[in-house]
């Protein structure tokens, strides 16, 4: 398992690791769910296997959103305004990444859509 990504910065978050494009985990085991956005699924994804009809199942794309949203964490201080809760459980958030929004930054790659 690689080395959290440990952030300095008073309010920074420190990120252990990145799950897909829209999730990742913060070092106090707290996952993160980004808000207003979907991002493709991996495989493995019981979204994918079940073929449900609003799934993204595009593996390759779902690699480089996921590996997208790594390289934009590992950039600088991760700021997360939390807004909730969704049905996993996950915390819902807006997050920045150097005052850059992950979310914004995803979709204006083609790497996630609005949700």
């Amino acid at each position: 398992m690689p080395a959290p990504l440990i952030l300095a910065a008073a309010a920074a978050a420190c990120i252990a690791s990145v799950h897909d494009g829209d999730t990742f985990r913060t070092c106090a085991g707290e996952r993160i769910r980004i808000a207003n956005i979907d991002a493709p699924e991996l495989p493995g994804s019981p979204k994918c296997t079940e073929h449900r009809p609003r799934a993204w199942c595009d593996y390759d794309l779902g690699y480089r959103s996921r590996d997208a949203l790594s390289a934009l964490i590992a950039t600088g201080p991760v700021r997360i305004d939390r807004s909730g809760r969704d049905r996993y459980g996950r915390t819902l958030a807006t997050v920045t990444v150097n005052g850059r929004d992950a979310g914004e930054y995803l979709i204006a790659r083609g790497l996630a859509r609005r949700w």
